[in-house]
């Protein structure tokens, strides 16, 4: 027992002195072998790493270190895919707010009208709403910091409007041309990724969708609940000009349309396993009849969504080729707040069609190729896609033939204007100011547009003859619109009812009046009637 006792007592004794020897050893082992290097030094350390260390260490004068790393990391991701990313600290958080479906702030949308930040919108029932925040209202300082030239972008404003939620903003506002002092407590405000759900007839449904955020299935399942309660036989889903977002929202969404446990999707890398997401409940709208519609910037989530409905031959897809984003990114945060959204895979629709584009040229190619097949209104034709993906092509169960590579390929494709008329207003629209006339417009005339109780009643009743007719002359002409023709006329008459219908009914108002003269939803109403 004795013997035991005095065992236990230099036990721990003995093993510390056999590990400093075998450190010991190993250390004078390292410095033979390799020289100069440290004693907790790995032998994995990258020539990136030490060359970062040897600034550091060694260079002449002072360097921003972090600001150095930022720019050796950028670098890099140039040379991967066109959508793995950097995230510098300072754009991580806007970043993210992006796709999780809100943000922290006051509740308005603002516009920068005559170096004059105007209040566009005031978010029904948030904090500005609560604090008495009016639309017309002109913010002059925020927290004693005046809103002046310095401050005249977009971005530097909303620094100074949004913070945490609970803190306090204290704007001087003119109000009628009267300084007043409003007390905002911020709070957490919802950023909606559906822009419109409502009845286009009796039993045709209508949504459009701008991002899969985090909160885009429950946004879709209510929308799909109200719009069944109103008779929803038929629905066009509209993703136009949808970049994606969060690809498990889409899987989500095509499981209300699929039955069974059908594939939905899978994704593969070289360093990730092939993995399968399938429909797991009964769906809200299997049977009803369903069109999508897609665009050359309908990408990435949307695309998953669109592929998938198509294998299955359960949506007819009408518009225009989709971007071809078939990579799947993950975020990995680093240790200075930056992160990096890397791509680990690529998805697969249920026959196995790769979506994305090639990028073998170069990330500038790879966006310029886009915007010219977008100028020029190009979708390619079967032959052509069959040279271009090597004459790899599948058969759905409904004798469709598809082809893999380069995105969605409309069941029905629309092209873009072939007139090019709507290209020159839009172009007028985004180079005039005509925000600006047409704001001044609704505080003008409120209560002429505020007669009308729903937006379809205004989509189906208002003259925009009177709007345009008023801008005009408010512009002295300046704009140019006497001289369009009478097709490009009608078309702006249109986009502008469109725009003053959203300071009221927002983004539903909007396209519930676009849409009345849109090409593509008239080609899906005669598909949903055959």
């Amino acid at each position: 027992m004795m013997g035991n006792k005095k065992l236990q007592v230099w036990l721990p004794l003995i093993f510390s002195l056999v590990m400093i020897v075998g450190m010991y050893f190993g250390y004078k082992l390292g410095t033979q072998n390799g020289g100069n290097k440290s004693f907790f030094s790995s032998n994995n350390r990258s020539s990136l790493q030490e060359a970062i260390d040897l600034i550091k260490m060694r260079y002449v004068d002072s360097v921003q270190l972090d600001s150095l790393e930022g720019k050796a990391i950028q670098q890099l991701m140039t040379e991967l895919d066109p959508h793995s990313v950097y995230l510098p600290p300072v754009d991580l958080k806007e970043a993210n707010e992006d796709l999780a479906g809100n943000f922290e702030g006051i509740g308005v949308e603002f516009n920068i009208f005559s170096d004059t930040v105007n209040v566009v919108y005031v978010i029904p029932n948030g904090p500005s709403d609560k604090a008495g925040l009016q639309i017309g209202d002109k913010i002059l300082a925020v927290n004693n910091t005046p809103l002046t030239l310095k401050v005249s972008d977009i971005d530097s404003i909303k620094k100074y409007i949004r913070g945490e939620r609970g803190s306090k903003a204290v704007l001087q506002i003119l109000r009628d041309n009267k300084p007043q002092t409003v007390t905002v407590t911020r709070g957490t405000i919802p950023v909606p990724s559906v822009d419109a759900a409502y009845m286009i007839d009796k039993t045709t449904g209508y949504i459009k969708l701008n991002k899969f955020t985090d909160n885009s299935y429950e946004e879709f399942m209510q929308a799909m609940e109200n719009l069944q309660k109103q008779g929803l036989q038929s629905l066009i889903f509209d993703l136009r000009g949808n970049g994606g977002g969060f690809m498990n929202e889409a899987v989500d969404m095509a499981d209300e349309f699929l039955e069974g446990d059908k594939l939905v999707v899978y994704t593969e890398g070289v360093n990730s396993k092939k993995r399968e997401y399938r429909c797991k409940r009964p769906g809200l709208f299997e049977k009803g009849k369903l069109v999508l519609l897609v665009d050359e910037l309908s990408a990435s989530a949307s695309e998953v969504l669109a592929g998938a409905l198509q294998d299955w031959c359960r949506a007819t897809i009408i518009g225009r080729r989709t971007f071809g984003k078939g990579l799947v990114q993950e975020q990995y945060p680093l240790s200075d707040g930056s992160a990096l959204r890397l791509t680990v895979a690529r998805y697969y629709t249920p026959l196995g069609r790769g979506i994305q584009r090639s990028y073998g040229k170069g990330k500038k190619v790879y966006m310029d190729e886009l915007w010219e097949r977008y100028n020029s209104g190009e979708m390619l034709s079967a032959d052509s896609l069959k040279n271009h993906n090597g004459g790899k092509k599948f058969t759905t169960r409904c004798n469709d033939t598809l082809y893999g590579g380069d995105g969605i390929t409309p069941n029905l494709f629309v092209p873009l204007d072939t007139t090019r008329s709507l290209q020159k207003i839009l172009r007028l629209l985004s180079e005039g100011d005509f925000n600006n006339f047409i704001y001044n417009y609704y505080l003008q005339h409120k209560e002429q547009v505020g007669q009308y109780k729903t937006a379809t009643e205004y989509a189906n009743s208002f003259n925009s003859a009177d709007l345009l007719n008023n801008i005009i002359n408010a512009a002295n002409d300046s704009l140019k619109l006497k001289s369009i023709s009478a097709n490009e006329k009608e078309i702006l008459q249109q986009r502008l009812k469109a725009l003053l219908a959203r300071y009221k009914w927002r983004n539903s108002g909007f396209y519930q009046v676009l849409n009345n003269e849109d090409l593509v939803i008239k080609k899906a109403m005669e598909q949903l009637a055959k």
